[in-house]
């Protein structure tokens, strides 16, 4: 895990922690908020939102942190956005989507081309952890994001993906 996240600028802005009343002035604080939340578990490869333990509702440098409303606030918003979605009914933890799943489908596909996988087969575990992946948006993704992604271009006719032994040796062939 990476532990050289660089907190953007806008973090150390005390009325950060503090959802904002003016609803043109919200609107952009909370696409600060799900810019930072997604830069820092994606720096991370953190793929679950924890709610009542994440270290960037509080700032400790200004001694400022969100109220446990705002919290909930900046969550709600976040996965209004699409960009998480919760893994319980209790609003806990929330799984978060690096990138949509059509995003990812677009950036898998644009590999495949770039990296001579069209007609060729790779395996899911290749997508997820492979050599060739290094860097990508969805190395080290979730994998049932993943799995929505690649469903994503199956629906488009772009790939079909068929059964291996294991779930990680499930194969793609790209089109």
């Amino acid at each position: 895990m990476s532990s050289t996240f660089q907190f953007p600028e806008f973090y150390s802005f005390p009325p950060f922690f503090t959802v904002q009343p003016n609803i043109t002035t919200r609107e952009k604080q909370m696409a600060l908020w799900r810019e930072l939340i997604l830069s820092y578990h994606t720096s991370k490869k953190i793929k679950t939102l924890v709610v009542h333990d994440c270290p960037l509702w509080k700032n400790s440098a200004i001694r400022r942190e969100l109220s446990h409303d705002d919290v909930k606030t900046v969550i709600a918003d976040f996965v209004k956005s699409g960009h998480g979605e919760w893994e319980d009914d209790t609003h806990t933890r929330c799984r978060i989507l690096w990138r949509k799943p059509e995003q990812l489908a677009s950036d898998i596909y644009t590999w495949a081309e770039t990296n001579g996988y069209i007609n060729n087969v790779c395996t899911v575990y290749e997508l997820h952890s492979g050599e060739d992946v290094d860097g990508m948006s969805f190395d080290g993704c979730d994998e049932e994001l993943l799995r929505r992604a690649l469903a994503i271009l199956e629906d488009q006719g772009k790939c079909t993906m068929f059964k291996g032994e294991t779930s990680s040796e499930d194969g793609i062939k790209f089109f």
